[in-house]
């Protein structure tokens, strides 16, 4: 008998391929402003909860000088921009919600995505997996967002299911990070425009390309390694 009972899903770029826009908006509101987001300013917010992204994106942009912008601020205008564009056309990430679906048949599954609130809740319910997960948490639900593994820790008691019974899927640094510190199984899902450091990709127990590759033989082999890793 599998000792796995739950698999927690990411959502931005593991479900949707969210992080391009997240991306977009950060460097066309830098650009607007006459500066530059780069690809490390990016990957420094990956997964992180709106108090963590929003509180990078003043530090390195110096916005509270330049523009008096405090974290508040510049999380209502992300939020703002990044919700125009899903309203627009919401980019699933091709073979996302047929593998919740797919898993769903046979373990307890769940969301911890650290986007803010309402832009996590507008995304399940255009996909329909608002009626698919027992139970979601969302960036603004927790203080310490990942790489920390509280948002992990608290969607598993949600559902309650010890760490040590759970998979997560994840595509990026600090949400594998997360799942480490959290002592459960780890697949990672990286999407082709942000490929994972070797180093990262050591700490999971199995990597994928495609989430048509999410199934239940899948889960089990992360669990297992898992298990070997102690």
């Amino acid at each position: 008998m599998s000792l796995i009972q739950a698999v927690v899903f990411d959502m931005d770029g593991i479900l949707i391929d969210s992080e391009v826009l997240w991306r977009q908006v950060r460097e066309e509101f830098a650009a607007d402003n006459g500066m530059v987001w780069n690809a490390l300013d990016q990957e420094s917010t990956m997964g992180c909860n709106t108090r963590m992204w929003s509180r990078i994106m003043v530090e390195r942009l110096q916005l509270q000088e330049r523009l008096g912008m405090d974290d508040a601020a510049i999380a209502k205008e992300i939020k703002a921009r990044l919700l125009a564009k899903y309203e627009a056309h919401l980019p699933e990430r091709e073979g996302a919600v047929a593998s919740v679906l797919r898993v769903a048949q046979k373990y307890k599954v769940a969301l911890a995505s650290g986007s803010p609130n309402e832009l996590a809740t507008h995304v399940m319910k255009v996909t329909g997996l608002d009626q698919v997960f027992l139970a979601t948490m969302y960036g603004d639900d927790v203080t310490h967002g990942k790489p920390a593994p509280d948002i992990y820790l608290e969607v598993l008691k949600k559902i309650g299911v010890a760490p040590e019974q759970a998979v997560g899927i994840e595509d990026s640094g600090n949400g594998i990070r997360s799942l480490r510190a959290a002592r459960m199984g780890i697949v990672a899902a990286p999407g082709p425009e942000f490929p994972l450091s070797e180093e990262v990709l050591a700490l999971a127990d199995v990597r994928i390309e495609h989430m048509a590759e999410v199934n239940p033989e899948l889960i089990e082999q992360a669990a297992a390694q898992r298990r070997l890793r102690g």
